[in-house]
């Protein structure tokens, strides 16, 4: 009868060797800001939900699971992968640095809900966005502004979560023609409800965002 009990515990001990935070959570997702130190092993835990995964800087991960596999996992800073709900495993990062991670876990079942429409971004500016993931769940993109550069009109029509790699001075301006500064840091993680605007970069530097949109 105490098992169940001993298995929460180990879940929710299984990042006591990380920092970790909570930028983001509601009904669609909890987003957790993990920074992983080298060489200090994970409880064993699980994860239920699927999620995606924006490693921020690069690194190496060993996994090694319950029934006796093994597993590793090399990344790159900036990249995307795709995380489906796993087994009991312990995970530890092999590489030598600290390792950031924005794991975004997603609530909602699959639906395929289309992301696209007349002002999708990606059909509109097909310079700057591209999608880099897609499945039921979510959409995945990676947007890149050059310095001073705009972006046409275009309509996001799905929630999402949005991972900064870059800093942010935009420009933006609405359908209705209201004009707004948006500004972030890189490494940052905000919410974006949807939305219709143009945007402009009014950096000096190059501007880099992933964007995750949730199809639910």
């Amino acid at each position: 009868m105490k098992r169940p009990l001993i298995l929460l515990c180990a879940l929710s001990t299984a990042f006591a060797a990380e920092k970790i935070s909570t930028p983001i959570e509601n009904d669609q997702v909890k987003v957790l800001n993990v920074v992983v130190q080298p060489h200090e092993k994970t409880r064993l835990h699980q994860h239920k939900v699927n999620r995606v995964m924006v490693y921020l800087n690069a690194g190496q991960q060993t996994f090694e699971y319950a029934d006796g596999k093994h597993s590793a996992l090399t990344f790159k800073a900036g990249e995307v992968k795709w995380s489906p709900a796993d087994g009991m495993h312990i995970a530890e990062v092999v590489s030598q640095n600290p390792v950031n991670i924005i794991e975004v876990e997603l609530k909602k079942p699959e639906s395929g809900h289309p992301a696209a429409g007349a002002l999708d971004p990606v059909k509109v500016d097909r310079r700057d966005y591209k999608v880099i993931l897609e499945n039921d769940q979510v959409r995945v993109l990676r947007v890149k502004i050059a310095p001073h550069q705009s972006s046409p009109m275009h309509q996001h029509s799905l929630n999402r979560v949005v991972v900064y790699l870059t800093d942010q001075n935009f420009r933006v301006t609405g359908a209705d023609g209201k004009v707004e500064t948006s500004t972030h840091k890189a490494w940052e993680v905000s919410w974006g409800a949807a939305a219709k605007h143009s945007e402009q970069n009014m950096s000096d530097t190059p501007f880099e965002v992933v964007v995750i949109e949730l199809k639910d």
